[in-house]
């Protein structure tokens, strides 16, 4: 074998090694990297359920409140026409007294 042909297969053996180390310190990277990613997307993923559960919070503490407005107008109603019927009573009864000559 010549030396040209020598110092061609060390070359080739060099390169292979260089590309061997530069292959295995990738391969080496790739868990960090996908840990990073899985990281990224799970605080992700954990900042959206949290966003979506305030929104869904706020939502169910608002028609609660809608909620208690509305029974609170019901029972004032309910009061005001029980005032109402009580005047009404009242006011029929003078009326009979008045037409019947009682007043």
């Amino acid at each position: 074998m010549s030396e040209n042909r020598i110092q061609q297969v060390l070359e080739i053996e060099k390169q292979a090694l260089e590309i061997h180390d530069a292959a295995l310190a990738a391969a080496q990277q790739l868990p960090v990297q996908a840990e990073k990613e899985a990281q990224a997307i799970l605080e992700k993923a954990r900042g959206d359920a949290e966003e979506e559960a305030r929104k869904l919070l706020a939502r169910a503490q608002a028609e609660e409140e809608t909620a208690k407005i509305l029974a609170q107008a019901e029972e004032k109603n309910r009061q005001l026409e029980a005032l109402a019927m009580s005047n009404f009573d009242r006011a029929v009864a003078y009326i009979l007294d008045r037409v019947i000559g009682r007043a």
